[in-house]
């Protein structure tokens, strides 16, 4: 490796170590001091998420409980007093030492955070009467947490945060527009709102990174220090790299398999882009263009299901929805993302007359090859369907496979995969400048980590069949890959008749180092929720994501395509320089209410879930989107090029992923959201289909190079495919509508078990001069139309010619949502319009012309081919 390679990989590292896990380089007993803080947070993680401290007490009567705030707190405190001592405050801050005042930031670190452990009971005896300590005690912890924020994350949340912290101050001054004022905060309910109670710092964000987070980073962290990392990249590149753009085709599934477990883009770009840039470079790849491969699919990374960048957890307690059901509504979106950038890399490889990196010879047949291409290492994409189908079914069949039962068959498959392993050499990290003479079988590279996926099955086994908690499943994955931590190297050596001597202990040392690298990982996701906290808890007590869904109504002026493009880049904007965790907080707390306010006024109502996974999307975005994209800079230290250029590149290679958001806000059945099994399979395959011609047609190849008229029927095609509803709904209009007193009797009529829609007019409870508009649906039952109604927690009259809906009682179904109205005003609040799903011809028949526009198109290119297309 040449001096100038050796130091762009130094400084990628470096990009690394800043933003993830510390810039310090400790050693002696300060190295070892940082060291056991960081095993021992992962150790108490690991303590009160299993069942051993209810065991301890039952056993010793020694009570060791922490209950969930307490959690919180001590959570928080290892995240700042490791953040004091891994990150330096300023650049040139010596890297070799810790300064005296970030001892000090340590010491007010923990006096802030147990402060509230310890007085836990006072406190909750004078809830909203803080004391003088309590307030001073919450300024330290407030001023800690913002030094921690900025030398961990930057500055960009610190001004995000500070600004909104201002706002709840400030929110009343006559300077600002009437539009954002508000009644103002005290200094004392502030304080009380933001540190002494669980609505601010220590909310639910710090909650779910406490629970669940922490596990699932350590998890990944283990994963990693056993060689997974390495074993997903060789496994990548026997299967793809023979191909044309055979390595930039390897670091897309590469980064792929990284997502599975990485919280962090940047981590990903230079885990996987420190081997696959060099050899995109080599294999003809222009330096931004390599970059931009490895930036593009390691920020897609994030959006891969079952972490989603730590964000899966959040989503699920932020929308309500079962974690399992996050998983599953995030899987299409996310894997047809990486085939089209597959495709990108293969259309790119086409345009620059590319070919891939010599192959093994064949020794096997071509079916043998087949089975073993199948049966190997690709088909960890299909593994979560496999683990719900094949053992759900054996499951519900066998009474008796308990969890216990399968823990002693993983047990039997772990022996038994490392004896498989065991026969064939470890695989060793390779120089990426080094020259490849031929590429390594897939089958010899599978074999040699099989087991690695066994806690990824275990943690899919606890989620779908056994529906534990997302913290309990990490847990026993976790301890899954703890025990492969420790014992591959032992039982390796054993199956090979090697001496067991240092087999132990290099376990040992793997173990160790993985319990510290997951807490490193987690010091910027730690204080990333709990600034976080703040943003979140301004809203709730000044109600800031009302003014901002005004301004996108004021800007969009009702139009809902403007409003999700503003709100698009709104999102954009947010999650410039922010960590994965902060950023969907960041984003979601200001943005994805304005979606549904907003949606629910014209008419347009879309799932939770879907509104949720729109705006994390866009938030994602800005690790590649320049100026700020730090994905970017990090591949670009890698691969020399220019890291502008290379986001902007990154960018158009990321188009597909910005449009994903809109296609599934128009058509939730790419979530698949209330889909049979038979009709998801062919949403994948449709979906497949139209984002590989969608990047066909931004390419501006196919078969062959194409015309301007020729990438716009693609885009057209594409279109119909992903939503050819929106042309049935020009033919026929997609809802019977009845207006006046009429309305009682459509929903009176509606069939059993559909749903109706109540288009609702009344005057707006903050504006009395202003009316306003909702759209809420019905599931009806049994009944004429005031039953059902009732049913539903609702009544209403007709008053001539209209029908007057009355207040619901708190409580019901819909109370909440209704108290944008004003019951008791001058206009009362009117069942405006009442619409049931028409009937009408099926929509998959707008395919036929799209495809026929297709077959034109592959023709008329199919002369100009001068290549095979694969």
């Amino acid at each position: 490796m040449s001096a100038q390679q050796h130091k762009a990989q130094v400084e990628a590292q470096e990009l690394v170590a800043q933003s993830d896990t510390g810039a310090r380089n400790l050693s002696g007993s300060l190295g070892y001091m940082v060291a056991f803080i960081a095993f021992f947070w992962s150790a108490f993680q690991l303590f009160v998420a299993s069942n051993v401290p209810y065991w301890l007490e039952g056993a010793t009567g020694i009570n060791l409980i922490f209950n969930n705030s307490e959690i919180r707190f001590i959570h928080v405190a290892f995240g700042m007093v490791l953040a004091a001592f891994a990150y330096p405050l300023f650049a040139n801050s010596k890297r070799d030492g810790i300064p005296w005042y970030d001892w000090v930031l340590a010491a007010l670190a923990v006096f802030a955070c147990l402060y509230l452990v310890v007085m836990r009971n006072q406190i909750a005896d004078r809830a909203g009467l803080p004391t003088q300590m309590d307030l001073i005690v919450s300024t330290i912890g407030l001023c800690v947490l913002a030094i921690c924020v900025y030398r961990t994350l930057g500055l960009p949340l610190v001004v995000v945060a500070g600004v909104f912290l201002l706002y709840a101050f400030f929110g009343n001054q006559s300077f600002l527009p009437d539009a954002v004022q508000w009644r103002g905060a005290s200094y004392n309910k502030a304080m009380w709102h933001y540190w002494m109670q669980l609505e601010g710092v220590f909310g639910v964000a710090v909650g779910v990174s406490a629970s669940m987070i922490f596990l699932f980073v350590l998890f990944g962290a283990l994963l990693e220090k056993a060689g997974a990392g390495n074993y997903f990249i060789k496994s990548a590149f026997a299967l793809l790299g023979h191909l044309r753009g055979g390595p930039a085709k390897a670091a897309v599934v590469a980064s792929a398999m990284s997502g599975l477990y990485s919280g962090s883009s940047i981590a990903n770009v230079v885990t996987t882009g420190t081997f696959t840039i060099p050899l995109m470079k080599r294999t003809g790849f222009p330096a931004e263009k390599a970059g931009a491969v490895e930036v593009a699919s390691s920020v897609n990374g994030q959006l891969m299901p079952p972490v989603m960048g730590a964000a899966a957890f959040l989503i699920a307690e932020f929308t309500g929805v079962g974690y399992h059901e996050v998983v599953i509504h995030a899987f299409i979106p996310a894997v047809i993302s990486y085939i089209a950038l597959v495709y990108i890399v293969h259309l790119e490889a086409l345009k620059m007359n590319l070919k891939g990196l010599p192959k093994p010879p064949a020794l096997l047949t071509a079916m043998q090859r087949l089975i073993g291409v199948l049966t190997g290492f690709i088909g960890i994409s299909l593994l979560g369907l496999a683990v719900y189908y094949i053992l759900g079914f054996f499951k519900a069949n066998i009474p008796g496979l308990t969890f216990p039962v399968v823990l002693v068959l993983f047990a039997a498959f772990y022996v038994y995969l490392v004896y498989v392993a065991s026969k064939s050499p470890d695989l060793v990290v390779d120089d990426p400048n080094a020259p490849i003479s031929e590429l390594p079988r897939a089958g010899d590279v599978g074999k040699t980590g099989y087991y690695f996926i066994l806690p990824i099955v275990v943690l899919i086994w606890c989620i779908l069949l056994e529906r534990f908690s997302p913290s309990l499943s990490a847990f026993y994955a976790t301890m899954a890959m703890i025990v492969i931590v420790l014992t591959q190297h032992p039982l390796k050596a054993m199956f090979r008749g090697e001496s067991l001597a240092g087999t132990y202990w290099r376990g040992l040392v793997d173990f160790i180092e993985g319990m510290i690298g997951g807490a490193r990982n987690m010091i910027g996701i730690a204080v990333a929720t709990a600034a976080a906290g703040v943003i979140v808890g301004t809203v709730s007590l000044t109600g800031a994501h009302q003014m901002i869904g005004e301004l996108v109504e004021y800007l969009s002026g009702g139009n809902l395509l403007l409003m999700l493009m503003l709100v698009a880049m709104m999102s954009l904007i947010l999650g410039m320089g922010l960590p994965t965790t902060a950023n969907y907080l960041v984003v979601s707390s200001l943005m994805a209410h304005v979606i549904v306010e907003l949606g629910a006024q014209t008419g347009f109502i879309v799932p939770l879930i879907a509104v949720h996974f729109f705006v994390f999307y866009f938030g994602i975005l800005a690790d590649v989107t320049p100026p700020v994209g730090l994905a970017a800079f990090a591949a670009a230290a890698i691969s020399r090029g220019d890291p502008i250029k290379t986001g902007v590149q990154g960018f158009i290679y990321s188009i597909r992923t910005a449009l994903l958001p809109f296609l599934f806000i128009f058509n939730t059945d790419l979530l698949l959201i209330n889909v049979t099994y038979d009709h998801a399979i062919v949403v994948f395959v449709v979906a497949v289909v139209a984002m590989m011609l969608f990047a066909a047609a931004t390419q501006g190849y196919f078969f062959a190079r194409s015309k301007l008229w020729e990438s716009a029927a693609l885009l057209l095609v594409a279109f119909t495919l992903f939503r050819p509803g929106f042309w049935l709904d020009m033919v026929e209009p997609p809802y019977e509508r009845s207006t006046g007193t009429a309305v009682m009797q459509m929903i009176g009529d509606a069939p059993l078990n559909t749903e109706v829609r109540l288009n609702l007019v009344g005057s707006d409870f903050d504006d009395p001069d202003k009316v306003t508009k909702r759209t809420i649906t019905l599931d009806v039952g049994v009944g004429s139309g005031e039953q059902r109604l009732q049913a539903e927690g609702l009544s209403a009259m007709e008053d001539g010619d209209k029908v007057v809906l009355d207040e619901p009682f708190p409580g019901t179904k819909f109370s909440k949502e209704l108290q944008v109205f004003d019951f008791y005003g001058d206009v009362p609040v009117t069942i405006a319009s009442t619409e049931v799903q028409a009937e009408r011809m099926a929509k998959e028949w707008f395919y036929l012309p799209a495809l026929l526009l297709l077959a034109l198109v592959i023709g008329l290119q199919r002369r100009r081919q001068t290549q095979p297309a694969f």
